[in-house]
């Protein structure tokens, strides 16, 4: 008897262990779930709670009346022969004082002729600094930066263009005390002259901006065109990319770096579309260098709301390709448990055939459900592919601009 006791005693604890076991799968299943949602869903929600109830004043709140503000305006450069002289003409194009607007070309070292180009222009005002050393576009940007005399610095590449009252707008801005930068907002321009890149999750991301702006500010600037008072350019990594140091420079500060609607950049799409994903994983590789040399803007007693901002659509974003590679795996141990859990595995199954379907068919890419589907997945392989040379040691210093 005590023996049969036993047994089933043993049984049972195996039955309760085995329960535990799901239990604790399941759970895990759900925290994949919210975790694989949270940066593109929840935290937009989040967003809203804090804009309805804090958000700060977009209108000018301080104005600047004592003086007018000075700028000057740095374009980075890496052998750009091709297409320096386009950026120059539309710089000399700009509406706007010439008295309080320096022009600036700063060379990463090219070495294909760009800095006589630039030397030709000297005459209608271009400055050309060359950096010491090619150690990558921030520190050419930091040379420009010590060159520079104005109160404000703006900050474009070769391959954006603006339009020709951009300074007197972001002039505009920068009436409010309380700001510390401005970022523009992208419009890609296609082929045939179009303005593109209009999609849902371009209007997604602008949208998201705009809520930081009124929040804790912009956790990263556009990096192509933004502009940021000088005295916030006094501390510059230049192993860190310029867009985020410059705005984690105004969380310091106390000061707000805000997206602004009416400021644009237009870029042309790139020449090869499979380029796009090495520029992807650039981009994001990158963003990990920056957050991982300044771990101290995750503080929320130090930073705030702006912390959660952070690691909010950078952190969360980044490990997005993980939890759902996780999901998909314990979708799969769960299938045989119940209904609901052979719906999500399949499911998930067909999001990811639609999508590689959609990489081998462009007729496919054209409709846009697809089309969603298909960036979506491919943007998180980027970010799993940056997470592994990220982690490998791989790191960007120094920069070739991609080719349109």
């Amino acid at each position: 008897m005590p023996q049969k006791y036993g047994s089933l005693k043993g049984l049972t604890d195996l039955i309760n262990m085995s329960k535990g076991v799901a239990t604790l799968i399941i759970l895990f299943f759900w925290l994949c779930v919210f975790c694989s949602l949270y940066s593109y869903f929840l935290y937009p929600l989040l967003l809203l709670i804090g804009v309805k109830k804090y958000a700060k004043a977009s209108v000018i709140t301080n104005p600047r009346t004592d003086h007018l503000l000075n700028y000057s305006l740095i374009v980075t450069a890496y052998n750009e022969a091709q297409r320096i002289e386009e950026k120059i003409i539309n710089l000399l194009a700009l509406e706007f004082d010439p008295a309080r607007l320096e022009l600036i070309i700063a060379s990463d070292c090219s070495d294909d002729g760009t800095d006589a180009l630039v030397a030709s222009f000297s005459d209608r005002g271009i400055v050309l600094v060359r950096a010491p050393q090619r150690l990558g576009k921030e520190n050419a940007q930091w040379s420009a930066i010590q060159r520079a005399t104005g109160d404000v610095l703006v900050f474009s590449d070769v391959a954006t263009l603006m339009q020709v009252d951009a300074i007197e707008k972001l002039d505009r801005h920068f009436q409010r005390g309380d700001v510390g930068a401005v970022s523009s907002e992208d419009r890609f321009v296609g082929t045939q002259g179009a303005v593109a890149g209009e999609g849902f999750y371009v209007r997604y991301e602008m949208w998201l901006r705009r809520q930081e702006s009124r929040l804790g500010g912009l956790v990263g600037l556009s990096g192509s065109f933004f502009a940021a008072r000088r005295d916030l350019c006094r501390q510059w990594d230049i192993h860190s990319p310029s867009d985020f140091n410059t705005a984690l420079n105004c969380a310091r500060a106390g000061l707000q770096s805000i997206s602004a609607p009416d400021v644009l950049g237009f870029y042309a799409d790139l020449k090869d579309p499979s380029k796009e994903y090495a520029r992807k994983v650039r981009t994001v590789l990158r963003g990990m260098t920056g957050l991982s040399r300044h771990p101290e803007v995750l503080n929320v007693s130090r930073f705030g709301f702006y912390a959660v901002q952070v690691f909010s659509h950078k952190l969360m974003r980044w490990a997005v390709p993980w939890f759902l590679l996780a999901l998909l795996l314990v979708s799969a141990s769960l299938a045989g448990v119940g209904g609901f859990y052979r719906l999500a595995l399949i499911g998930q199954i067909l999001f990811y055939a639609t999508a590689g379907l959609a990489h081998l068919s462009e007729r496919m890419r054209a409709l846009a459900p697809i089309r969603l589907i298909y960036f979506f997945v491919q943007v998180n392989l980027a970010l799993m592919d940056s997470a592994l040379k990220f982690f490998s040691g791989t790191r960007m210093t120094t920069w070739k601009p991609s080719a349109r």
